[in-house]
């Protein structure tokens, strides 16, 4: 190196050297001060835009450059609770079991049905078309045989496709049921590859009685977690709460410890968010019956990696600034009604007459109580002047959208006005009726007597919705008529699926599960998979490899 770039290299490190000093100290008192904001929630802190920024900025220097902790991390509790349940806790309770057992065969006929629609199988399948995964999960209704990831959102897309499964209704609502896309798919995988001389989770082949198990647990905790705790507050769909119960159980099931158990479930909190967009005007929208699919599909890939060796995120919830809560929550912690037990499956609501988000459903039956009423008087819809939903809150905010256009399947079947109107008009109420081009779609009739529903919330409805001795979804219809008539208006509080109604809806359940699967299995396979269906010793008996080989098909049924 030549003397002259010699003394310019020497030149530029002493130009250089006293600046670095320089923002050193500047740091040190903003250090100082950030150290004593460790403790204020993300919330205060963005009361000034410009703190905010400071904030982050700071603290990603400072923490960047900051020596690891010395020992073993501790978990946040909700995370240890969580696995702490998965892997110790029993579950006794008859009638959990039972009503798993309705649950898990109403939940595969709504898969079946969800494969009618093309919308929903152009979805499924291999990535890569033509591929087969040995010993991989397969795909009830299909030829489809996947690897444990794709199996997940395959299964759980058609379960969730239209919107006809189970439902639980508190601060946040959801579908427990979408769990089975996950567990499902690793308890087939996991039997078929043990079969054939692997050793996942110590060799372990799992009955449908597992099954069952798994399905109980994962309703737990994500019920527990909606009870008190209201993501779309916030703005994120409640598919997260899916994700975050079959990583838990999924875990579990494939032989992972408890800390391991406790690193997944951290992983599906830190992992990225569903925003609830896609379930609302203006950007309504099919994503909204794969969400589902697609978080069982991350909790499955979550556990496959800790089951690698990742490690997790011991305090992804409560960590200052960077954690769940402060970035995504408001700063504010879960809280919690109940411990983990299994209150959730006990209590979970059928959806057993109609295709319908779950807080419409009392007020279709009213709708079809007063269709019926109509034609006794020798009247139709056409007669219709006005009509007053009495309602809860949350009814008002999720499906109210009385003036809002209907530009697709999901507006639809997300719209209390249309789903009453179309009652109302035809006496029915099926899943052909979102379609786009469909008779109802397109009946002017329908779309004029959608704009004259209009809802109103009755506080006690509400108090109710969210009294955890009633849970009840209560709606009420007052119709008044062209000529100046007002009919008796119609009250429904639990609708048929309730836990105050179980023993009136399981004939129906029953009958619904038996109309899903003729369209793709001959008489004398139907009538045998009814019938197992109501020998539990025998279904639960059943390695879960060998129930699922009942339903495969050779070709995805036509649409």
């Amino acid at each position: 190196m030549s003397a002259a770039n010699r003394g310019l290299r020497q030149a530029s490190r002493n130009l250089r050297l006293p600046q670095r000093v320089s923002q050193t100290s500047a740091l040190a008192p903003v250090a100082a001060r950030c150290s004593q904001l460790s403790s204020v929630s993300r919330a205060a802190l963005t009361r000034s835009p410009s703190r905010t920024h400071n904030s982050f900025s700071t603290m990603a220097s400072l923490q960047s450059g900051a020596p690891a902790p010395a020992g073993e991390k501790r978990y946040d509790p909700e995370i240890t609770d969580i696995a702490n349940y998965v892997h110790n806790k029993k579950i006794d309770s008859p009638l959990a079991f039972d009503t798993a057992r309705w649950v898990f065969i109403d939940t595969l006929g709504c898969g079946l049905e969800g494969l009618r629609f093309k919308e929903c199988t152009k979805l499924l399948g291999p990535i890569v078309e033509g591929t087969v995964v040995p010993n991989g999960t397969k795909v009830p209704g299909t030829p489809y045989q996947l690897d444990p990831v794709n199996g997940a959102f395959n299964i759980g897309a058609m379960i969730r496709w239209l919107d006809y499964n189970d439902c639980w209704l508190a601060a946040e609502w959801g579908h427990p049921s979408d769990n089975l896309g996950a567990i499902l798919a690793v308890a087939d995988w996991i039997n078929r590859t043990n079969k054939a001389g692997g050793n996942i989770a110590g060799g372990k082949t799992f009955t449908v009685r597992d099954i069952l198990e798994a399905m109980i647990k994962a309703h737990e905790i994500q019920g527990c977690l909606a009870l008190e705790n209201s993501f779309n507050r916030v703005g994120l769909d409640h598919v997260v709460l899916v994700k975050v119960a079959s990583t838990a159980v999924v875990s579990k099931m494939l032989g992972l410890s408890e800390k391991q158990t406790a690193d997944a479930v951290t992983q599906a909190w830190v992992d990225g968010q569903s925003l609830r967009t896609y379930r609302h005007t203006p950007n309504t929208m099919s994503r909204k019956s794969w969400a589902a699919g697609d978080a069982c599909q991350r909790a499955v890939n979550l556990a496959l990696k800790v089951m690698k060796g990742e490690q997790g995120v011991p305090t992804v919830l409560t960590a200052p600034v960077w954690g769940f809560y402060d970035v995504l929550f408001k700063g504010e912690k879960f809280a919690f009604q109940r411990p983990y037990g299994s209150y959730v499956m006990e209590n979970v609501l059928f959806k057993v007459s109609y295709p319908a988000e779950f807080h419409s459903q009392t007020a279709v039956e009213a709708s079809e109580k007063i269709h019926a009423q109509l034609k006794a008087m020798g009247k139709t819809a056409a007669d219709i002047k006005a009509v007053t939903c009495r309602t809860h809150e949350a009814c008002v905010r999720i499906i109210d959208k009385q003036f809002k256009p209907m530009d697709n399947f999901a507006d639809r079947d997300h719209c209390i006005q249309y789903m009453c109107s179309v009652m109302l008009v035809f006496g029915r109420l099926t899943a052909g009726d979102y379609t786009d081009g469909s008779e109802a779609a397109t009946s002017p009739l329908v779309e004029s007597l959608r704009k004259k529903i209009k809802c109103v919330e009755d506080p006690q409805f509400t108090e109710d919705y969210h009294n955890p001795a009633l849970r009840t979804i209560s709606n009420a219809l007052t119709v008044e008529l062209n000529d100046g008539t007002v009919l008796p208006e119609v009250v429904i509080e639990a609708p048929l699926g309730h836990r105050l109604r179980r023993d009136e809806a399981k004939p129906h359940i029953l009958a619904k599960y038996k109309r899903h699967l003729e369209p793709h299995y001959t008489a004398d396979k139907v009538k045998k998979l009814v019938e197992l269906s109501q020998n539990p010793q025998k279904l639960e008996a059943m390695p879960i490899d060998e129930y699922v080989d009942m339903y495969v098909r050779q070709k995805v049924i036509d649409n």
